[in-house]
């Protein structure tokens, strides 16, 4: 596994690093525990699987990991940058430059060809047009859906479009990618692709994976797996 790779005999530093981080959320009257004291490191090009029940704390881990909600108390390190203290804009930048997201529903915008999907994050974060569309066609090209680059989503099969929604996520080039229920909605085979496309770009682009997932196809083939119960992990 890439993650473990040695450089001169000094360790990669971590992609993120949670320690002591604890979340509850408020429902009326009751407050929720959803993470108690989770301390997590996932390293370098890692394949991470992360299980457990509904209510276990996947979702509520997922969201701060990729810096969608925060900690109410812990430390969570990306990249190297403390996230606590950060202000708005600055989590924002870091979310953007850092992190990439892949879902079940593979969350394409279905009035935008194959190539401008993979394009829209790029768009967003400014990056040259020249440079924008070579990224694009690596991209295209690296997950085999170079001859689809003109197509609508709903012209492609669930596998293709999840292929769309992983080289979306890699091509800004994030140190971490979120993954929620990635295969749930494919079948066996399409799934094993899947898996193997995200372990062959990981460990080309130095990117890790953490995904959520109930898919026992997906956990034996991880690198390492996670079980979270009543927001502690196992």
């Amino acid at each position: 596994m890439s993650a473990r790779h040695l450089n001169d005999g000094v360790p990669p530093a971590p992609v993120v690093c949670l320690h002591g981080v604890r979340k509850t959320y408020r429902l009326g009257a009751h407050v929720i525990p959803a993470l108690q004291g989770v301390d997590l490191v996932v390293q370098r090009g890692e394949l991470l699987a992360l299980t457990g029940p509904s209510g276990s704390g996947k979702s509520t881990l997922l969201n701060l990991c990729g810096l969608i909600d925060t900690p109410d108390a812990g430390e969570i390190v990306l990249g190297g940058t403390a996230v606590q203290g950060l202000d708005e804009q600055a989590r924002t930048l870091l979310r953007r430059d850092a992190l990439g997201f892949v879902f079940q529903s593979f969350n394409l915008v279905p009035v935008m060809t194959v190539a401008e999907n993979v394009d829209y994050p790029l768009f967003l974060a400014g990056v040259p047009a020249a440079e924008r569309r070579e990224r694009v066609a690596q991209q295209l090209a690296a997950v085999g859906l170079q001859a689809h680059a003109h197509h609508r989503p709903d012209a492609l099969s669930g596998g293709q479009r999840q292929r769309v929604a992983i080289a979306r996520a890699l091509v800004k080039r994030p140190r971490l990618v979120i993954a929620d229920e990635p295969t749930a909605s494919l079948d066996s085979h399409t799934a094993d692709q899947v898996l193997d496309l995200m372990r062959a770009r990981g460990q080309a682009e130095g990117a890790a994976f953490v995904i959520a997932t109930h898919d026992s196809r997906l956990t034996r083939r991880c690198d390492r797996v996670v079980a979270l119960l009543d927001g502690r992990i196992q």
